[in-house]
């Protein structure tokens, strides 16, 4: 059999033009550029201009800035495991574990708000059907219902109500 010659299309070729050190050089500049880029929003601070580096900080000559960056000292509970079933389908069971954030100052016995918010969100979720649990959209709006039941029974002392695990069987 006589050799063939392969054709353009079959030959592989490297481009015209193509060069090992210069694929390597263009690497090294992008990657220059992407450290240095890095490097610049880093000196950034969270208002986007460049922070200081010699002088009082930014939070200390700043009052409005410094409220913001003090935290009110706030707690977390968990709430206990709420295993219910729904409304429709009847067979269908829904266990909840939540989490909420209150106020150490304001809340001086918070095992007992948690029992509260639990016993709610369990009667609560008795009345819900599968179709509302359903999609991004059923569970956000279940997120969003249990944390304004847990401000309202809490009479506004729980700053928030965090999610943990929804799982529907």
């Amino acid at each position: 059999m006589p050799a063939q010659i392969p054709s353009p299309n079959e030959a592989s070729v490297a481009p015209a033009g193509f060069s090992l050190r210069k694929a390597a050089l263009e690497w090294l500049l992008v990657s220059l550029i992407a450290a240095s880029a890095g490097a610049v929003l880093a000196t950034l601070d969270s208002a986007g201009s460049a922070s200081p580096s010699i002088g009082p900080s930014a939070s200390a000559t700043d009052p409005a800035r410094a409220s913001v960056c003090q935290t009110s000292p706030s707690n977390l509970i968990d709430l206990p495991p709420i295993v219910t079933n729904l409304a429709a389908p009847a067979d269908t069971w829904v266990r909840v574990e939540a989490s909420i954030v209150f106020d150490a100052k304001t809340t001086p016995h918070p095992e007992m708000v948690a029992a509260e918010i639990a016993t709610d969100e369990l009667a609560y979720l008795r009345t819900m059907s599968l179709a509302q649990l359903q999609g991004p959209i059923g569970l956000e709006n279940i997120r969003q219902d249990l944390a304004d039941r847990a401000v309202t029974r809490s009479g506004g002392k729980v700053s928030e109500l965090i999610l943990r695990t929804l799982v529907v069987q």
